[in-house]
């Protein structure tokens, strides 16, 4: 296994040019299958990881958080990147504390987010936001930590898609110290290209969650990291789904004939099969 701070060297090089496609397990066995597929870094997914547990997306405890991403990084040989939610926590200073605790699970990177959970108001302040990556630079500069830091706008999936106000509060989070900057949500060339242009010269991850773009489309705007978050474990939700409703519904078994052989999947996990 690939020493931590190795890795974090390694998830530091891989933002300083190109592009790379960093897709989100959401369990040990899924973590070990894209890393034997030749990706060259990972990041959990919150929704992904919650599903697995009977959770709707934000349903984990920072308890439960810390020990998914200590198994995922364990479990692997290339870096991981934290989906760390808000941070568990509102005050700077809690998330402070919080991301500190983060950068000991072994992973190579972390985001915080600035969407509040609420509706009637879906983005924390812009003051407070700021506030929140500042602290989370501050915990990892005390710490001596190398963890990639990316701080995360939320407009777009909240119900606040406008761009100005995202470009606004990812410049300000890059001043606050986040290494990488992400947007979920936007997908046109032209929002993509101002949020890289915004802000350069940190990078800019981009989320795929559905097929409007290709690794060669982004990477020609400037986009130098792209995730997608929960859509491989929704792929997966998806085939289960179709033939678990077939049989209860129908009492037939076709959706189960397009299954991956049991063989396959077996010699898949045979190396890694020893504890770690």
């Amino acid at each position: 296994m690939t020493e931590s701070p190795d890795r974090c060297r390694a998830f530091r090089r891989l933002h300083e040019a190109g592009c790379f496609v960093m897709p989100n397990p959401w369990d040990l066995g899924s973590a070990r299958v894209l890393a034997q597929l030749g990706f060259p870094a990972l990041a959990t997914t919150s929704a992904g990881f919650a599903w697995s547990m009977g959770r709707v997306d934000n349903g984990v405890t920072l308890a439960e958080a810390l020990s998914h991403m200590r198994a995922v990084a364990g479990s692997v040989d290339i870096p991981v990147n934290a989906d760390f939610e808000g941070g568990f926590a509102i005050a700077p200073e809690a998330v402070g504390v919080n991301v500190a605790a983060a950068a000991n699970t072994g992973v190579a990177g972390l985001s915080i987010e600035d969407s509040t959970g609420d509706p009637s108001k879906p983005l924390f302040d812009f003051a407070l936001s700021v506030e929140r990556i500042r602290a989370a630079r501050a915990a990892l500069d005390t710490s001596a930590s190398s963890v990639v830091l990316t701080a995360r706008s939320e407009g777009f999936i909240v119900g606040r898609p406008d761009l100005d106000e995202t470009v606004r509060r990812l410049t300000a989070y890059a001043e606050a110290g986040a290494d990488c900057l992400y947007a979920p949500g936007i997908r046109t060339a032209a929002e993509v290209v101002e949020v890289v242009h915004a802000a350069a010269p940190r990078p800019v991850n981009v989320l795929v969650g559905s097929a409007f773009t290709t690794v060669e489309e982004l990477a020609a705007l400037g986009v130098r990291r792209i995730s997608v978050g929960g859509a491989l474990a929704r792929a997966a939700w998806a085939g289960f789904l179709t033939a678990a409703t077939e049989i209860a519904e129908q009492g037939t078994f076709g959706g189960l004939g397009g299954a991956t052989p049991f063989a396959e999947l077996n010699q898949r996990f045979a190396a890694d099969s020893s504890p770690r």
